[in-house]
């Protein structure tokens, strides 16, 4: 990797004079936030990307300055009907994906929803495990046979990870006391421990996965969290950031937490990135487990890239959606 990109990068620095027509890239979540400017980006270069979401007429306004920058540039967007939340739906939108038999060369996994209040999918499964973790298994499995040897699958992380290891006794926390944060953890750790196994699989015909934290951003992401509560965590953060000598935390814009996940998918030596979890435009250090480190510092736990929790996470995705890849 010739040049150097940070956690201020943008998209647009990390694109500069990348040419992406010919490429074809599903983008899930388009109808804010990360997912529109990470469509827009793509599509700006020459890619035809397929934006998924649930909300269709949303993505639909969403998207339409950066169908017009698209379409100036010869690239495109279209949409796809996509609830995570619903295995019917999934299956459905991959389903469509499949009859068309177009290639994918880049799937990027960036919908999600963070620390919701107990609640399930129309499957039955805990909302956010359900949502960010075996919703886009299902959808990026079932795709995976369009992918091309040199395809890349980019899942969307989050240094939320180090809330918690997943429980893989206890997914749906039948007999765990419920916390939206410990869930959100949870599901983090899921998503990048996906990455790792799902590159595990496909390496070897070419095809790497890799997992992205995006950073600190204020998206719809955050839309369960009331303003108390924002301004208790950024308090501790700010407040363990000064012990360490360091200034207070600044929220990256969207166009910057965007960065990392279109450098990991056509920029990154796919060699650098595959199986691992990358941020601020690089790949990230393994902290140990027990090391205390802020919220906000850079790293990623020992156990969301360990081989053997990936694949007991696999098998047991595999039991609870009724389908094996």
């Amino acid at each position: 990797m010739a040049e150097k990109f940070s956690a201020t990068s943008t998209t647009d620095d990390v694109l500069s004079g990348v040419d992406l027509h010919g490429k074809r890239i599903l983008v899930s979540g388009v109808s804010a936030g990360l997912g529109v400017e990470t469509a827009r980006a793509l599509a700006a270069r020459g890619a035809n990307v397929i934006g998924a979401a649930r909300d269709l007429e949303k993505a639909k306004q969403a998207i339409a300055e950066a169908r017009r920058e698209a379409a100036t540039a010869g690239g495109s967007i279209d949409l796809l009907s996509l609830d995570l939340a619903s295995l019917g739906s999934v299956r459905a939108c991959a389903d469509k994906l499949q009859e068309e038999g177009k290639p994918l060369d880049v799937i990027i996994a960036n919908a999600g929803v963070m620390a919701t209040p107990f609640g399930k999918t129309a499957d039955g499964f805990e909302t956010q495990f359900g949502t960010n973790h075996l919703g886009h298994f299902v959808l990026v499995n079932r795709l995976a046979s369009l992918i091309p040897s040199d395809g890349r699958v980019i899942v969307l992380a989050s240094s939320g990870h180090r809330f918690a290891n997943v429980d893989l006794d206890d997914p749906g926390f039948e007999r765990t006391p419920y916390d939206p944060f410990l869930a959100y953890g949870r599901a983090k750790t899921a998503n990048i421990l996906f990455a790792v196994a799902f590159d595990q699989r496909h390496r070897g015909r070419g095809v790497r996965t890799a997992a992205v934290h995006p950073g600190g951003i204020r998206t719809e992401l955050g839309r369960h969290m009331d303003e108390g509560q924002m301004t208790v965590l950024l308090e501790r953060i700010n407040s363990q950031l000064a012990s360490e000598g360091k200034g207070p935390f600044q929220f990256k814009t969207v166009p910057q937490g965007a960065a990392t996940s279109v450098w990991a998918a056509v920029v990154a030596s796919a060699e650098d990135i595959g199986g691992r979890y990358c941020e601020n435009c690089h790949v990230s250090e393994v902290v140990a487990d027990d090391v205390v480190i802020t919220p906000v510092s850079e790293g990623v736990r020992r156990y969301a890239l360990d081989a053997a929790a990936a694949d007991a996470l696999w098998r047991k995705s595999e039991e609870m959606v009724g389908e094996s890849f």
